[in-house]
Formats: C-alpha cells, structure tokens, sequence
C-alpha cells in the first residue's frame, strides 16, 4: 500500500525552473536482506520521473518481511521537495509492487526504510540536470574592498567578497582559507573581514551539487593600521596549567596561555618561542610535553605597530608516571548453614573482595543480586529471600580500572529462624525516588533488609500530604538514628517527598499489579504473533528464548483509559547486541480485526508503541520515543549498563503521554495525529487525530536476538 506521496514542481535554488528531462523510470527492489535493497539507481536526471518499488517473491523476498522506500526530508543536505513512503509486502493485494510519479530537482535525495531493524537499508540518488551528467566545476571570483591608501593598501580592515555561480547541477557550497599553502578549509557564509595589519592571501574555491570541484584561486592584499598617535606597546601576560606533583613540576604537559590587552590601536599579533628557539605566531595555548626544564619567552605587537618588551615564564615538565592498567582481581566467599541437597537454610551470606596488583589501589567494590543495579558494595551481603539468586560483582581501582563482572549463584530455602524480609513495596533503583522526584539518595538496603524506596511507600494510597510526610520522617528518622542516611540525605528525601505531590487533594497514588511473577499472573496474559515470552525462577519474564519471531504478550482482562503504568524492563540481548521491544498501549481488542496479516498488528496500527531500544545506531526511534510519532535520542535520563533493572512509567492523561526512565522525564508527547512518516500512513485510523481514549496494554517481543525481561507490572488508574 501507498503510505503517502507529495511532490513539488521542479524548482532550483536560485528560483528558475529547472530543465526537464525526458520521462525515466528509477526501480527500487528488496528481498530478504534487512541491510540493503536488492537494486537501487545511483543517478537520474532533473524532470518527471516514475518511482518503481517492488518487493516480491520475484525481487526475491520468501519471508513475507515488510519493506518501506522512504526519502528523507528532515536533513538540509538533501533535497526535501519530494515526500515518499512506500510500504511493499509481498502478500499485500498488489503483489508488493508499487509505482508513483515524482519530479526530481538537481542535487542529492537520501532514501532508507522506516521499518525497525532496517537501519542499513539506505542510500543516496543523484540528480544532475537533463544532457548528462554535470562534469564542469563552477565559476568563483573574489573581490577585495575596503578604504585604501596612495599605495594601494587596505587602512584599518579589508573585506573578500566571493561569488560563485554554477550552470549544472548547482552551487552546493563555497570555502575559503588563509595562507599560502592551506589544509584548513572554512565554509564561507559572508565576505570575509581581515582587520589584522600585514600581508595577507585568501584562498577560495566552490563544489556543485555533483561533486566538481573548482580550482583554487587566491586573492592578495595588505592592510596596514590608520594613522595614530599610539606609542604605547600592548600590556602582556601568561599562565601556565596542568596537572603538578608534590614538587610543583608538571605531570605528562604544561599548557601555556599568553594573553594581550591595548587600549590604543589595538593587538594585532603575538608570538612566542620555546627556549632559545624561533618567534612564532601565537593562535592558541601553547603545549609543551617534552620532560625537563623549559622557559616559554612571549611579546606581542599592536596595530601602530608597538612591540611589548618580551617576557617569559619558566616549568619543569616530568614524565607521568607508570599508567596503571591492571584491573583489581576480586574473589568472594558464600557462608551459612546448608541443607542436604547444598541449599542455603534461611539465608545466605556473601562476603567480596578485591585485591590491586596495578599500584593505585582499590577504590571501591560493587554488587548486583539478581540481575538488579550494581550498588556500593560496604558490608557482607546477606541473601534470605527464598529461590535462587545469583551475586554479581567487580571493583575498580583508582586508575579507573574495572574488573570483568563475576559471578556466584546458589540457592535459599525457607527455615533456619530467619524470616523473610517484610518490605512493604518493591524498589531496586538505584537511588531513592519519591513519586517522579529524584532525591539522589543511593537506595541502600537498611538494617531491615529493606531498600530506603521500599520503606518509603510512595505507591501507598494516602489520604492527604500531611500524613504522607508523617510518615516519611519517621522512616527517615529511624534510618539517621541507624546511619543508614546522614544528615544532608535526610534533607534531600524529605525535600523529594515535598516536591511529589503524594497526597494532595485528587492525587491518587495506588497502584494494581498485573503481573506479579507468579505462573498464575502470567496465565492471565496471552501471546499473539510470532515470538514468546517465558517465565523465569526470580519472577521475571524474558523474550525470544524459546521461539523466535516479532509477536506481543497482551493483558485482555480490562481496557485502561487514563492511567500510570509502571514496570521494570532489562536489555539482556546476548554479545554485542541491545534488547529492542515496546510497551504498546491504547490498543483495541486484537482479535476483531481479521484484515490485519496478525493479531499484533492491531496494537502496531491503532495503538502506541513506547519504544525500548538503547542502542545509539540503528533504529532512529530510541527508548522513550512514541514509534512513528515522537523521536528521542539517547539523552534524557541516561543509558544504564546492560544487563540493569530500568524503571520505566507512561503516564497517558486524554491525549497527553509522559515516559520515565528511572525517575527522569524523558519524552512527553501530544497525540494530535501526526506522524513521523512523511507523509503519514494512508491506512492509519490516527492520521487525524482519532487515536483511542482506552485500551489495552502490550509487551512486544522483537526475536530471539533482541532479548529484553519484564518484571513487576503495576497500573493506575487515573
């Protein structure tokens, strides 16, 4: 099906119709391959063109995958004039073959396909205009202005105006540089004023829309200071920077500054010299990383042509010393009484330890239990949950070395005396966040075996702020009473709490969970599509490790209209890979749409998908983004390690989205209709607005390479 076609007349840039060229025919064809099209053109002409997309058995595609041509408009390297997006399936009604007719203009089009995991799939068309290709470079000129002298000398400042012209495919951009012999090109934009006095040659040169380039040309001129009455040198300083021992030498560099003030004419050079060596311009600090005794002589020259007395500064410079690269070795020891079978009886206690052979010393030891955020490793770890848990943990030096993660797993029974941890909720951030508001807190397990956040209660049903806050005081008072917190901690969670509103009149903070790790919670939920999701020991559940495929885990027993839906997601994609899913909301009943190719496809076409994807290449829709609508990078509250528990809240009021990561706002989205897809979708029941007010709530799973576990599904109702 067509997504969506515009086009615009034939229109250079410099406002005169381009020439038109005699009807062609540019073909563009996929097959299985996910990164590149099977066939492309590389060249056209300015003119009408017809647009041939094909992706069928016969281009060779045997999957069924879907595939879209899509040419970019957003980057102003390329031409935007013309809007296509084609979506081509090989069992859609027209067999995966799609024409439309376009008019190119002379210069670049990049075109790539939208669909997730397609990111390679890309490339560039060149247009020249009709005749054949643009082989001639442009024409350049330059002219020099300014006030001069009986001598022909430019007084005070000179201005290089450059001008280029182009009767092919079109100017795309001009340079220019100082000097005789340049390496350093800057794009010009406006003339060029040089107010420095001397002699002076600017280099100029321009690159058509096809590549030529034009041959280099200079222009040369002096400028010499007006007439003035300065006798007055200018005034100079320097400094000089770096890391220094305890002997004041400096450690691998020393960077000298030098400054210059004139209040007469004006400065108009400075120079320097290392040593005994030659003066020479000075245009930035000046390095010096040879070790020994240096001495850095400087004087600078105004525009009347004064020159300072010289001065200089003196350091020794050393070598670093011996870069420490080797990473702590850690080891750890598991204690506790076991039964027959070697489980832990009521708890398990793990006590870590580090070692640095490197010479800077170990600065600190983390652990992670059970997948969850590593944390300051302090004390002995004591583990007394029952099921099975597995201790991670590494430390670093003071040379930023980090050890390679390693791991020790075991398991723990009831018994033994010790209860289970009564924890109120469920909180393994890593600091302590109070309803949205980061307090910044490190969220510490305390003498109870419960984290701060766990003790907190912000997800509790309060009937006003007053008591809420009671309560968080006495919390705090006892954890600063235990040293758990220390004073200025205190503050900054009572602070939080403030701030979070929990409480306050028409607020409601209760929460309903909807998939608790129990094998009765997740019976609650149905797979639709390709792909799994599977039921782990700890509670979790993980995608693609039993069949591969795209497909979605949804909950059918109830639609939600406004509402917080909070869940905690993992990037366990296996090697060098990142976890790509989406939690789909506002989607209706999957099954009442029999012309969709799968069930899922109803909550891609008429939901939302809040995307899960931190990898920086790749999909353009990063975690956060509303796919196809509303684009985030990577920003925002930060990418965590792999292999680390996020938090992740959307919270839909009427049309109006807000995505948390962790605590942090990182995207807020307001569903009026329009897409990201240029144009939208012809088959999208939201082009205009009409997205659903309730629906229901979906877990998407991408394929076996592309793992990502859920856990802990709550939903509000607001």
């Amino acid at each position: 099906m067509v997504l969506g076609l515009q086009t615009t007349s034939a229109v250079g840039r410099t406002g005169t119709p381009a020439r038109t060229a005699a009807a062609q025919v540019l073909t563009w064809t996929a097959g299985d391959d996910i990164t590149r099209y099977t066939s492309a053109p590389a060249t056209a002409v300015a003119g009408p063109a017809t647009i041939v997309f094909e992706n069928s058995a016969a281009t060779g595609n045997t999957t069924g995958m879907p595939h879209t041509l899509t040419f970019g408009t957003s980057d102003p390297e390329y031409n935007n004039d013309v809007q296509l997006n084609i979506l081509a399936n090989p069992y859609d009604d027209r067999g995966g073959r799609y024409t439309a007719e376009v008019v190119l203009t002379p210069g670049r089009y990049f075109y790539h396909c939208t669909i997730p995991g397609h990111g390679q799939m890309q490339g560039v068309l060149v247009v020249t205009e009709g005749g054949g290709p643009d082989t001639t470079a442009p024409e350049t000129s330059a002219t020099v202005q300014g006030a001069r002298n009986a001598q022909g000398e430019y007084v005070g400042s000179a201005s290089v105006a450059i001008d280029a012209t182009d009767e092919g495919s079109g100017v795309d951009r001009v340079q220019y540089a100082f000097g005789t012999a340049p390496d350093d090109w800057l794009p010009y934009t406006a003339p060029v004023v040089v107010d420095q006095v001397g002699t002076h040659t600017v280099h100029y040169r321009a690159t058509d829309k096809a590549g030529n380039v034009s041959a280099d040309k200079s222009v040369e001129f002096t400028v010499v200071a007006p007439p003035s009455d300065d006798t007055t040198p200018p005034e100079t300083s320097a400094t000089v920077s770096g890391e220094r021992n305890a002997d004041g030498a400096y450690v691998g560099m020393a960077t000298v500054t030098v400054s210059a003030s004139d209040t007469g004419s004006g400065v108009n050079t400075i120079e320097y010299a290392v040593g005994s060596g030659a003066w020479q311009p000075y245009t930035a600090p000046v390095m010096v990383h040879q070790p020994g005794a240096h001495t850095v002589r400087y004087r600078a020259t105004d525009k009347a042509g004064n020159v300072s007395a010289e001065k200089s500064v003196g350091f020794t410079v050393v070598a670093p010393p011996a870069r420490d690269t080797t990473p702590p070795v850690t080891g750890v020891t598991v204690d506790g009484t076991r039964n027959s079978d070697g489980a832990y009886v009521g708890y398990a206690k793990v006590t870590v330890s580090a070692a640095d052979e490197g010479g800077s010393g170990v600065a600190g030891i983390e652990y992670s239990l059970d997948g969850g955020p590593y944390v300051a490793y302090t004390a002995p770890v004591f583990v007394d949950r029952a099921g099975r848990h597995t201790v991670a943990y590494r430390a670093s030096d003071k040379a930023g070395n980090t050890s390679e993660p390693r791991t020790v797993s075991f398991a723990v029974v009831a018994g033994g005396g010790v209860p289970a941890p009564n924890c109120p909720e469920y909180d393994e951030r890593l600091t302590v966040i109070v309803g949205t508001v980061d307090s910044g807190v490190p969220n510490r397990i305390t003498n109870s075996r419960c984290r701060i956040g766990e003790l907190i209660e912000d997800e509790k049903e309060w009937t006003s702020q007053a008591l809420f806050l009671k309560h968080v005081k006495t919390v705090l008072d006892r954890l600063l009473k235990e040293g758990v917190v220390d004073q200025r901690e205190y503050k900054a969670v009572q602070q939080a709490a403030r701030q979070s509103g929990i409480g306050e009149p028409g607020r409601t903070t209760g929460y309903r969970t909807i998939l608790d790790g129990s094998a009765a919670s997740f019976a609650r939920w149905e797979q639709v599509g390709g792909g799994s999701f599977a039921l782990n020991p700890d509670g979790s559940i993980t995608s693609g490790t039993t069949r591969d495929g795209l497909g979605m885990l949804w909950f059918p027993q109830r639609k939600y209209g406004d509402f917080s839906l909070r869940l905690q997601w993992r990037d366990d994609a296996p090697g060098d890979g990142n976890a790509n899913s989406g939690v789909f909301v506002r989607f209706p009943w999957v099954h009442d749409h029999p012309e969709e190719p799968r069930p899922e496809w109803a909550a891609i076409k008429y939901g939302h998908e809040v995307q899960v994807f931190d990898r920086p290449d790749g999909d353009m829709y990063k975690t956060g983004s509303i796919y196809g609508f509303d684009r985030v990078g990577l920003a925002g509250a930060g990418v965590t390690q792999k292999g680390t528990w996020n938090d992740y809240e959307i919270r839909v009021i009427g049309q109006h989205y807000s995505v948390y990561r962790n605590g942090v706002l990182i995207n807020e989205f307001d569903n009026t209709g329009g897409q990201d897809f240029s144009p939208p979708r012809s088959d999208d029941p939201g082009t205009d607005g009409r997205r659903f007010a309730s629906g229901y709530i979906g877990l998407q799973v991408h394929g076996t390479t592309d793992v990502v576990s859920y856990r802990d599904v709550r939903i509000k109702e607001l």
